[in-house]
């Protein structure tokens, strides 16, 4: 089936290719009229006549800047989709999804993310924020900031990833894309874009709206054995408990709207940013477990299904963020001052349903369903300011102050249902939300019913210098934090508890030119990583770790780590650059999970456990990325990119060494770009994969592998406004396989006495999808 789209994709591509090219080639870029000086035309956007490449960027900083030419011709959906293709980015999320990045493979709460240079709140608990909600048509450039600086927050262990959205002084014009997606199981959604940018009175306005269908069917499978094989040719004979086959479809619409007034008149700028997000979206999962490998017949005791799962969550997510900021240039220097504001909703109703039928002789099969009630109201004000003043031709210095007061409400509410029932049961033209009822009031789970406040107060100075082949930059960043934790699910006495802590951040980066193509690209600088929230409330998760207890602790402070990047870069021809990095950090007061000695809720052999900053960890590797064309070997038609990421990493815990959880050993991508010009065509593909990923904690361990992704595109350019792609993905029917360990206990996990042993695959076929823009 994939062949014969493919087949049929390849015809119409050789079709358009081979139009007659007098009327169709578009104009080079520099043919195109500037009429505002630097400003994007529209048509630049809609019709790229070329290669792309990374941006090599000036600042003193570590940065890679890639713009939407480098990644527009495999048309991602989303910003996740875009970083797909940039070194160091990988993702644990289910396939052809690209949520919260991992940069250097570390969990996402290692990684800061921003929009327009400020962070965002999102809905993890780990403070992280998933990029698949920002469609990948606002964006203006994608920047990675492998080291920090004092002018920015330091939540940057790991690095920075910042998603600059279109503006005003970017584009002169409008577009408009228009499309659908074709997905596996022959469900079609639609993609729709308008972009509009121009001068209204004094200054320059753009608008942007996107409509963006999703859809992510995947098939799943569980093996699960009751102990640990000795060896693959056991698993289905000694060893095996029951196999659960599962179809889970993620299903929804995102709706975004962005907008940027900008006044620039000499030595007063004032700009005012907005984007707003909104995502409706049901996930669908309908689950059989068999006490058979292979089976699928009806309810035991005469046939193999041991029950009968539907689990449906309806989510509504809100993301809006406006700020605004002010530049003044006089006589002591250049004053700014930026006022945003941050909100995330997100109201989630999850109900799940459940027929056993593995019951007692004679016993009827048993009912129970759950329903989970959340809602998280997550805000941030904060305001910033700075000065820079010269201090002569080739050094400046800036100083500024940072506030933000940030309000994360959250509610975590349940219910449940309970019956038995005589019944003939078929799984294939019944399920179980036939027998639904209507829930009792929900009640919040223990530690569910929280606020928490967290109010900062930064300082910074920094000194910058320029001396033609050197560029570097020192600073330092003071910040103070202060938390309050309101708990509504503990005795009074302790509902309420406050914390505070200070760090300083010290930093400096540089980049010196050996000629006119090679440089070296070096930093150092202390970052930290705040605890993530739902360890900070008080109160008591039962068999939370395994079958033992969780004790949060709101006197938590954050992880810090100090670090260094140092690289080579060399620009191939006009446009291409080879870059390597190295980068090491080494991070302190790691926050791990420590025994406090006493007896779990669930007796003798349990415990509760708490997080402390008690750990330490390391964490290094090497980067590699190229992209250029093939101009210097006679074929300037013809780009070449790719990236190549070795990682690796160390804890010392209770169980030993490990690398930090779900830290994938390698990462890479490549692919190519083939332009032709006077037929007005091009085509390209690209070819990406991580390495496998391994995760530890108290009572489980999970190993995560997954297939490699292959993408293709086919592009037609008519004239000199528009422009239609067809693009394959996913088109090695992406697979991700997880290997759990699951043991009752720590002594049972050093012991190595298995509770269950599972192993889980889950895969989705291909997406295609025909994309046209037209420039007016």
């Amino acid at each position: 089936m994939v062949a014969n789209k493919w087949l049929m994709l390849g015809c119409a591509s050789l079709a358009l290719v081979s139009a007659p090219a007098g009327a169709q080639a578009p104009a080079a870029a520099d043919d195109i009229a500037k009429t505002d000086g630097p400003i994007t035309q529209a048509a630049d956007i809609v019709v790229i006549a070329g290669i792309g490449y990374r941006d090599r960027t000036d600042t003193p900083e570590p940065v890679l800047k890639y713009g939407t030419e480098y990644f527009q011709r495999f048309e991602p959906l989303t910003a996740g989709d875009a970083l797909k293709r940039v070194p160091s980015v990988t993702f644990l999320s289910d396939v052809i999804e690209s949520d919260a990045p991992r940069l250097r493979g570390l969990p996402p709460g290692y990684t800061q993310i921003l929009i327009n240079g400020e962070r965002v709140p999102g809905a993890s608990a780990d403070r992280s924020f998933f990029l698949d909600r920002i469609p990948a048509e606002l964006i203006s450039s994608v920047e990675i900031v492998r080291s920090s600086s004092a002018r920015r927050t330091g939540d940057a262990v790991a690095g920075t990833l910042n998603i600059n959205l279109r503006d005003g002084y970017e584009l002169n014009g409008g577009y408009v894309r228009a499309g659908g997606l074709y997905y596996d199981d022959k469900e079609i959604e639609p993609s729709l874009g308008l972009v509009w940018g121009g001068q209204v009175g004094p200054g320059r306005l753009l608008l942007g709206a996107n409509l963006q269908g999703r859809h992510n069917p995947k098939q799943k499978k569980s093996l699960r054995y009751g102990d640990s094989p000795e060896n693959n040719a056991d698993y289905a004979t000694d060893d095996f408990d029951n196999r659960e086959d599962q179809s889970d479809t993620r299903d929804g619409k995102d709706y975004s709207f962005n907008g940027s007034y900008e006044i620039d008149a000499g030595d007063t700028n004032f700009k005012l940013n907005g984007f707003y997000v909104k995502t409706d979206r049901t996930e669908t999962e309908r689950s059989f477990e068999y006490d058979d490998p292979t089976a699928t017949t009806g309810p035991v005791p005469i046939g193999n299904l041991l029950s009968d799962n539907a689990n449906v969550a309806k989510i509504d997510q809100e993301n809006f963020s406006v700020d605004g900021k002010l530049t003044q240039q006089w006589a002591a220097g250049k004053t700014s001052v930026r006022v945003g504001y941050a909100q995330f909703i997100e109201d989630r109703n999850e109900t799940e349903y459940e027929i056993g039928f593995d019951v007692d002789e004679g016993d009827e099969p048993e009912f129970e369903g759950a329903l989970t009630s959340t809602a998280i109201k997550d805000r941030e004000f904060s305001v910033k300011l700075e000065h820079e003043v010269p201090l002569n031709d080739s050094v400046k210095f800036m100083f500024g102050g940072f506030y933000q007061d940030k309000n994360r409400r959250t509610g975590i509410f349940e219910a449940e249902q309970e019956g038995t029932g005589s019944f003939v049961w078929d799984q294939f033209s019944q399920n179980p939300t036939d027998l639904a009822t209507a829930f009792d009031k929900v009640e919040a789970i223990d530690g569910g019913d929280n606020r928490i406040k967290e109010k900062r107060r930064d300082a910074f100075a920094l000194v910058e210098g320029d001396s033609g082949n050197l560029k570097w930059e020192a600073g330092l960043r003071y910040e103070h934090t202060k938390v309050r934790i309101s708990d509504f699910t503990v005795a009074a006495a302790i509902a309420d508890q406050e914390s505070d802590y200070d760090a300083f951040l010290p930093s400096a980066s540089f980049k010196y030119s050996l000629t006119d193509h090679d440089r070296i690209i070096g930093s150092v600088a202390r970052t930290l990583r705040r605890p993530e929230f739902n360890y900070l409330t008080p109160a008591v998760l039962e068999e939370e770790v395994g079958d033992s207890d969780l004790l949060g602790n709101p006197q938590l402070g954050p992880e810090t780590a100090w670090g260094f990047d140092i690289g080579y870069e060399h620009r191939m021809g006009s446009g291409g650059i080879f870059g390597v990095n190295v980068f090491y950090r080494d991070v302190k007061d790691l926050i791990e999970l420590t025994n406090t000695g006493e007896e779990g809720s669930e007796g003798e052999g349990t415990f509760v456990y708490q997080p402390m900053n008690v750990g330490d960890g390391k964490v290094w590797g090497v980067e590699f990325d190229l992209s250029t064309d093939l101009g210097f070997v006679g074929l300037p038609n013809t780009g070449i990119f790719g990236n190549l990421s070795l990682l690796d990493s160390k804890i010392t815990d209770v169980l030993g060494k490990r690398r930090f959880n779900d830290q994938s050993k390698y990462v890479y991508n490549f692919g190519f770009i083939q332009d032709f010009p006077q037929a007005g065509a091009a085509f390209g593909a690209t070819y990406r994969k991580q390495g496998s990923a391994y995760g530890r904690v108290i009572a489980e361990e999970v190993t995560t592998r997954y297939g490699a992704d292959l993408e293709i595109f086919v592009e037609k350019r008519i004239g000199k406004t528009f422009t239609i792609r067809a693009v394959g993905s996913n088109l090695l029917n992406g697979a991700k396989r997880e290997t759990f360990n699951k043991f009752d206990n720590l002594a049972d996990q050093i012991d190595r006495d298995f509770d269950e042993y599972e192993l889980e695959s889950e895969k989705a076929g291909p997406v295609f999808q025909i994309m046209a823009r037209y420039a007016f």
